[in-house]
């Protein structure tokens, strides 16, 4: 009898891509995924998966240039947002056509974001398509989808670790991805602490020594290094501005998310993996998600023997 697992995959742009790595693990290694949620690109990949439709889509994203990314954004001068996403989705049709939510085989759930009433919306029922278009319209970039009394924007903005709505599948385990996760160790300079074995009496002779040697044997190259590193880190764009600033909001709410209902396992995807808007990317994102993903689901299998 295979393990049962509820699949919670966040947002995070570009990087969301490796869930797909992600979720070619589990399957390898025999893991039954009975249900999925997810916010923005964690919508996008798990509503492909529960159709069905996970392989079309990869070979699809795969063969993406940048000059083929940027010919999917149909450009808008509405205020709202900049890419309307109908050559997105009109492509996507063709890859999964345009089934109910309810009728898929798997469990699933699409988190968007509602301005107007300033709450999550699960959409567990009605058009896959349209609950996909809501969960990644991204502020500033895709528009949002209106309707009704309702705004509706990116589920990364309230939930980029939807967790919750995974819990009523009684899965044997809850495992889910965070696609922002600071996996880098912070570093710390310590003090010159050289002479501090020895009595501490010819310790300034030795400094003296020590700087007079050093003034001698020092190359041009390495005042350039040393200039280089200290010099003000180079400009960035209006969309870098825009995306490293959603990246830091869901990365603070992914935290409280994860800490409020821990998963039994949570796979991190490092941020400094790409850029938001590397979709370009996805071949080296999707390895990166299998190869993070089989690490530590083999610590968790490890634990639990």
């Amino acid at each position: 009898m295979k393990t049962t697992v509820s699949l919670v995959l966040g947002s995070g742009g570009a990087r969301g891509y490796s869930h797909i790595g992600v979720i070619e693990e589990l399957n390898r290694r025999g893991y039954d995924i009975v249900c999925i949620a997810g916010s923005s690109m964690g919508a996008l990949i798990g509503g492909m998966y529960a159709a069905g439709r996970l392989d079309e889509y990869r070979d699809w994203v795969i063969s993406l240039k940048r000059f083929d990314v940027l010919k999917l954004m149909d450009l808008t001068l509405r205020g709202e947002g900049t890419i309307r996403g109908e050559r997105l989705l009109r492509k996507l049709q063709e890859i999964v056509g345009d089934p109910l939510i309810e009728e898929l085989p798997i469990s699933y759930t699409a988190v968007a974001t509602d301005l107007t009433h300033q709450k999550e919306v699960w959409f567990q029922r009605g058009s896959l398509l349209e609950a996909i278009r809501a969960s990644i319209a991204v502020p500033g970039f895709f528009t949002p989808v209106i309707e009704a009394d309702r705004v509706l924007v990116d589920g990364g903005v309230l939930n980029p670790i939807p967790i919750i709505p995974t819990v009523a599948a009684h899965a044997d385990l809850i495992i889910a991805v965070d696609l922002n996760a600071d996996v880098q160790r912070h570093r710390v300079t310590l003090p010159d602490n050289q002479f501090l074995e020895r009595s501490g009496f010819s310790d300034d002779w030795q400094l003296d020594m020590g700087a007079q040697i050093k003034s001698e044997t020092i190359k041009p190259e390495k005042i350039k290094q040393r200039l280089a590193k200290g010099a003000p880190p180079k400009a960035v764009s209006r969309i870098d501005v825009l995306f490293n600033s959603v990246e830091v909001m869901q990365a603070s709410l992914g935290k409280y998310k994860v800490a409020g209902y821990p998963p039994d396992q949570l796979i991190c995807i490092p941020k400094e993996a790409c850029r938001f808007y590397d979709f370009h990317r996805a071949k080296e994102m999707i390895e990166l998600g299998r190869l993070v993903a089989q690490e530590s689901l083999m610590q968790m299998e490890k634990s639990m023997r």
